[in-house]
């Protein structure tokens, strides 16, 4: 199967937050449930990375926990690359309030295109690591990664065979790059907020 399988991370307390950002919701829901259901509508299985288990009982997830603990992302994608049954394998974070699967599918077409490890999105120099794809086939340079002590998913990308979206071709889709969006701080949230009167945070 080239496609069919979508990891989720789902991080933990974040400092600049003040709280996980698991318990975020939207629609009275967890917003990783919420995308969770949003992306059964294309993928076949929908892989969540939690250390909380528990807050997902119930939903129609595979559920896993860092193999490399204390990795960050990367860590995180590992696992989920793991767990896929797909060649390909999407990755999305928890706090990315917005899906376009408009565009996960363009993904999709570009990489059936071409012969490559990773598909990401490039913005101005810098690249989007999540709203992506890669292939189970790093795993093992994964692994090597992390028993180096490195852990930059961007860093790690440059090693790959990566194929880019332009910017340019990604605003097609999302114009003020909404899709790439993610909440970090309070700030951030408030403002998606006014956006989004439906997004606000489950009590602890």
């Amino acid at each position: 199967m080239l496609f069919g399988s979508a990891v989720i991370l789902a991080g933990g307390k974040s400092s600049r937050m003040g709280f996980d950002k698991q318990l975020l919701q939207v629609k009275n829901h967890h917003l990783l449930r919420h995308h969770g259901h949003t992306l059964a509508a294309i993928f076949d299985q929908i892989i969540v990375v939690t250390n909380t288990p528990d807050m997902y009982k119930g939903a129609p997830f595979t559920l896993v926990n860092d193999e490399f603990s204390g990795k960050g992302p990367l860590g995180g994608l590992h696992i989920g690359l793991k767990a896929a049954l797909s060649h390909y394998v999407y990755l999305l974070a928890c706090d990315m309030p917005f899906i376009h699967l408009d565009f996960i599918l363009h993904m999709q077409k570009r990489l059936r295109e071409a012969d490559a490890d990773a598909c990401v999105t490039k913005f101005g120099t810098h690249i989007e690591p999540f709203n992506a794809f890669y292939s189970r086939e790093i795993i093992d340079e994964i692994e090597v990664y992390l028993r180096a002590g490195k852990t930059s998913l961007y860093k790690f990308l440059q090693s790959l065979n990566t194929l880019h979206v332009p910017e340019a071709e990604a605003r097609c889709f999302s114009p003020d790059w909404a899709m790439f969006a993610n909440l970090n701080t309070r700030h951030e949230f408030e403002q998606w907020q006014c956006r989004d009167p439906d997004l606000g945070v489950l009590d602890p």
